[in-house]
């Protein structure tokens, strides 16, 4: 989380900072943290200036000491509790303080998180908890990332302290690390890069395809048809293309990933790196927690969702829209909508109100190419209907993949359980097949992709046995479901949470 992407390609504003200033000071990953200005540096030297000596108790005692050597612990540092850390979240008495713990090492992100190169709220929404598990899942070179956060480093937790919250699953969270160990050995974090050239290579003869069928056989219906569906397989496989360079699951070196992110998702699909990765990161960090997860964002404006917070949305008697029918109106504001009437305008938004102008270029270079392209074959108006009958097909094909594997799953606030009950109480799986590993881009191994969201696609059926296994020696739930089922799920569960929100809402 500390580095989930590049220095340059941090949003700016709020969530962002001076994104040149780290880029052009900053080697890879976390070298970002050389380039802070001077607001930076006497932030870190209040922090060092609060490294204490040993306890006020009067020193550790000598098996303390020899608990602190066992773990790695440095002395002279400051001692915490998790009591402590648990008020530092950004929120409440202590709001201007944010606090977060790696390894059992203190770290104060008050005003780092603003400059974090993964966005501010990524960062922030592990606040006063324990980050180590999502730590090591974003990040590629922890070694080097690890170099450069010692500014931030105020403390540790006291010898006394579990290393992580007491509420956590204490096996379960050492079998978890003890299976990521596991995968790092057998190499599933590895990439076959010819898999992914081949993959690349199929969503550009498609594209040539469908700029051939125009030219060859006119534009009449039937060929103006059969263009528009090889367009929206086009962008739907970019779609799942970007999603892995953006996961930095192709490369072993984060630059690489992110240059070609760029292409793929502004150059083939006309959409910025900078605005995926804002809202991607955060869903993959708390997935379904009301407020820290933008997909479920729709709550309570378009749909109420997860039992709770429909029901508790009924008891404050709220009503933005008729919930009881939301299963219905699904098909209309949902699938088909999302993307040509709200993506469409709202990207062009985002790059412009955080100045990246990088990002627009490489989109300009999409829509650039589009009408070059089309324009003589099909003129403004035929060009015009081609693009929205595009989006329209990616639209449908993008939503219904997307929301199978998290709509009927646990929606709820963050509890701040740990990361592996977390990502399984949020996602689901749908079978193995050729066909479901091609039209969903993988992302039918969602359970897989959650747990280890670097590892590359092409590995997520070998790791799924191990996952299974780990489920079901701590009794957890491993949903997988054929595809259709899926599909009907997401209506099913929008039906019974709407059916819920008007129980609530007429008699509680």
């Amino acid at each position: 989380m500390l580095n989930a992407r590049r220095p340059h390609a941090a949003p700016t504003g709020r969530a962002g900072g001076n994104a040149g200033q780290w880029a052009r000071s900053s080697g890879e990953g976390g070298g970002a943290f050389a380039a802070r200005g001077a607001n930076e540096r006497r932030a870190s030297g209040a922090a060092r200036n609060r490294r204490l000596r040993p306890s006020a108790a009067g020193g550790l005692g000598r098996a303390a000491g020899r608990a602190m050597e066992e773990r790695g612990d440095e002395p002279g540092l400051r001692r915490f509790t998790w009591e402590e850390i648990a008020q530092r979240t950004g929120r409440g008495p202590a709001a201007e303080e944010r606090w977060l713990v790696i390894d059992r090492k203190v770290y104060d992100i008050s005003r780092f998180h603003r400059r974090h190169p993964g966005g501010s709220r990524v960062i922030s929404h592990y606040a006063g908890q324990d980050a180590t598990d999502p730590f090591i899942a974003f990040h590629l070179d922890k070694t080097l990332v690890k170099k450069y956060m010692n500014p931030l480093l105020i403390g540790e937790l006291a010898p006394d302290q579990p290393s992580f919250e007491p509420s956590k699953n204490k096996k379960l969270v050492e079998d978890f690390r003890e299976l990521r160990a596991t995968v790092e050995k057998m190499g599933l974090l590895k990439p076959n890069r010819t898999f992914f050239l081949l993959h690349l290579c199929h969503i550009l003869v498609l594209d040539v395809a469908a700029w051939l069928t125009i030219w060859y056989f006119g534009s009449s219906t039937v060929p103006f048809i059969f263009s528009a569906l090889l367009l929206g397989t086009v962008q739907a496989q970019a779609g799942w293309l970007q999603h892995d360079f953006g996961h930095l699951s192709v490369f072993s070196e984060s630059k690489w990933n992110h240059w070609v992110h760029k292409f793929v998702i502004g150059h083939l699909k006309g959409a910025p790196a900078s605005w995926w990765n804002h809202l991607h990161f955060q869903h993959h960090a708390k997935p379904n927690c009301f407020r820290k997860d933008p997909d479920v964002n729709m709550h309570p404006l378009f749909f109420a969702l997860g039992k709770k917070l429909s029901v508790e949305l009924g008891e404050q008697k709220k009503k933005f829209m008729p919930y009881n029918h939301q299963h219905k109106y699904f098909f209309i504001i949902g699938p088909p909508a999302l993307v040509p009437l709200y993506f469409q305008w709202y990207i062009f938004y985002f790059v412009v109100q955080r100045k990246q102008w990088v990002d627009l270029a490489w989109m300009l270079t999409f829509y650039i190419r589009f009408f070059l392209t089309y324009l003589p074959l099909l003129g403004v108006k035929g060009i015009l209907g081609l693009h929205l009958l595009v989006r329209f097909i990616e639209s449908n094909w993008f939503v219904w993949i997307t929301q199978m594997n998290h709509i009927p799953m646990h929606i709820d606030y963050d509890k701040n359980v740990d990361w592996f009950s977390t990502q399984l109480q949020a996602t689901c799986n749908v079978r193995q097949s050729l066909f479901n590993d091609w039209f969903s881009g993988h992302l039918n191994f969602q359970i897989e992709h959650h747990l280890f969201p670097t590892m590359p696609r092409h590995n997520y059926w070998k790791v799924a046995p191990l996952v299974k296994s780990l489920c079901a020696k701590h009794g957890i739930e491993y949903h997988c479901k054929p595809l259709l089922t899926a599909f009907a799920d997401i209506v099913y569960s929008l039906k019974d949470s709407g059916e819920l929100w008007l129980d609530a809402y007429l008699h509680k």
